[in-house]
């Protein structure tokens, strides 16, 4: 698809999974969509932990437009009901209770413009068993033996399509993978294809990756330098658990392949069904990759303590047990996340561009008129999906759906650069989830981590890896980005935050 599509250099997710799908499907920043953190119901305007009912979702609007709508995959963006004990929560997690809803029922996607739905309405899951699995609103008790949930997922996609492509009528179909999600989990043959393929370590992967995006054109290696390697001090000649970390970067490839592979069967299903030629089809990531050490987390709350089977899961926080099968839990951790957000230093809920760049490729072989295989620098945003299918499939943005005023979109269209006109996209953007938070005007970004106070700035004309702090040569600049972040925040209901006045 990238091959003969067109992808997009300066474009960007809200840093987590859940505040990117809320932004994504609404055409609004996740704040003002209701999810400024999670999906936990807080008590702040911003902070709901739900689509709120004064956001459209894509599927609402063009459902509106004459356009069939169907899901397949992750939800995740509505409030979880949890259990009244940690014992009875387990319970439920290990497949060993049932109860009927894991959302309220007015939050589910058939609630919010989808006819069609099969996934996990929760976030984390076990692939070979997933909790939370729903076909519409009914719960999915029991899975085949053979269950893979990225398969399940894709397969379910083909079988939409084939439906829908009986029809008059056009379709949007939304699909949203767990997988590369921790815990690492995949199927043997899927890993044996990478058994010695991160043998080499931190530094060889990040180099040759590096390498080759210079050679593929995505990056300016005199404007985009590669940033020092996370934790450099622990070579991995010296490293005591390369042969688990190689082995953890495996199964984190085999899940992206399994993917992949399905991917290729929708693909083929819509060239099969004619569909192929006049279907928009875009592909981006929700966040970078995740830091996360999920092992020491431990059971509870999304996370079974065992298999239906009565099998006991290891949170393998010295790396007792290889990553791969339904009985453990484990993640990539920092070095490994570093690698794999090449050539950024950060990582999923920053807002460094290791956190909030998305490598977003789209691919219409009868509408994209650009050179195949080149590249946008328009500076996107995950909300700008709205402005972009509202207007290519004729539809209209509602100022009043089911009698609530509806907020207005802050996404820009990108169908410009499908057509090969320039466009400069959005002048600001903004971003803060967790303490995270930047402002970025033209090429001046301003940027904070999570647990520092402190503004950073960067050029990212000069400086797309963030190298180079300029916050004391440009104290003016820091003074103003500062003030737009905060007159952004105060009116997208980043403030008040929950529990605070």
């Amino acid at each position: 698809m990238a091959n003969n599509g067109l992808r997009y250099t300066q474009f960007y997710n809200t840093s987590r999974c859940c505040p990117t799908r809320a932004s994504l499907l609404t055409g609004l920043y996740n704040h003002q969509a209701g999810i400024g953190k999670m999906s936990e119901r807080e008590n702040a305007p911003g902070y709901e932990g739900a689509i709120k009912s004064n956001a459209v979702t894509l599927a609402e609007v063009l459902k509106s437009a004459g356009y069939h709508t169907a899901m397949s995959g992750k939800w995740h963006v509505s409030n979880t009901l949890v259990q009244s004990t940690p014992q009875e929560q387990l319970k439920w997690l290990n497949h060993q209770s049932q109860h009927d809803r894991f959302s309220p029922l007015a939050q589910y996607p058939t609630q919010r413009g989808f006819e069609k739905y099969f996934g996990t309405i929760w976030g984390v899951i076990d692939f070979f068993d997933p909790f939370s699995l729903v076909s519409g609103t009914q719960p999915i008790n029991t899975v085949p033996k053979d269950y893979y949930h990225t398969d399940a997922i894709n397969d379910t996609a083909v079988a939409y399509i084939r439906e829908y492509s009986k029809s008059k009528e056009p379709f949007f179909l939304y699909i949203a993978h767990n997988a590369p999600h921790w815990p690492l989990q995949a199927l043997p043959e899927d890993i044996a294809k990478y058994k010695n393929t991160y043998t080499a370590g931190w530094d060889a992967i990040r180099k040759t990756r590096y390498e080759k995006m210079a050679k593929l054109g995505l990056i300016d290696t005199n404007t985009t330098k590669l940033s020092p390697r996370w934790k450099s001090d622990l070579s991995w000649e010296n490293n005591p658990d390369k042969t688990w970390d190689a082995e953890a970067m495996a199964v984190h490839a085999a899940m992206v392949d399994r993917m992949d592979q399905g991917i290729g069967r929708i693909i083929e299903t819509l060239r099969q069904t004619g569909e192929l030629d006049n279907t928009l089809i875009l592909f981006l990531s929700d966040n970078g990759a995740s830091a996360e050490n999920c092992a020491a987390y431990g059971p509870g709350f999304d996370r079974p303590s065992e298999t239906r089977d009565g099998r006991p899961i290891v949170y393998a926080t010295k790396k007792e047990v290889m990553p791969g099968p339904q009985t453990t839990y484990s993640s990539l951790g920092q070095r490994w996340s570093n690698v794999v957000n090449t050539p950024y230093e950060y990582w999923k809920a920053e807002s460094f561009e290791g956190g909030v760049k998305t490598p977003l490729i789209a691919y219409w072989p009868k509408g994209i008129k650009a050179p195949k295989g080149g590249y946008s620098a328009q500076n996107g945003h995950v909300m700008d999906f709205m402005a972009t299918f509202t207007e290519l499939a004729g539809a209209e943005y509602p100022s009043n759906y089911n009698g609530q005023a509806i907020t207005p979109t802050t996404g820009i269209s990108l169908t410009p650069s499908f057509y090969n006109k320039k466009s400069a996209g959005h002048a600001t953007l903004f971003n803060e989830h967790f303490g995270a938070r930047y402002a970025r005007q033209g090429d001046w970004k301003l940027v904070s981590l999570s647990n520092d106070t402190t503004w950073q700035l960067y050029n990212l004309a000069t400086d797309r890896t963030e190298m180079k702090n300029l916050a004391t040569q440009h104290p003016e600049k820091v003074k103003e980005l500062a003030a737009l972040w905060r007159d952004w925040a105060n009116t997208h209901n980043v403030f008040p935050k929950p529990g605070r006045n």
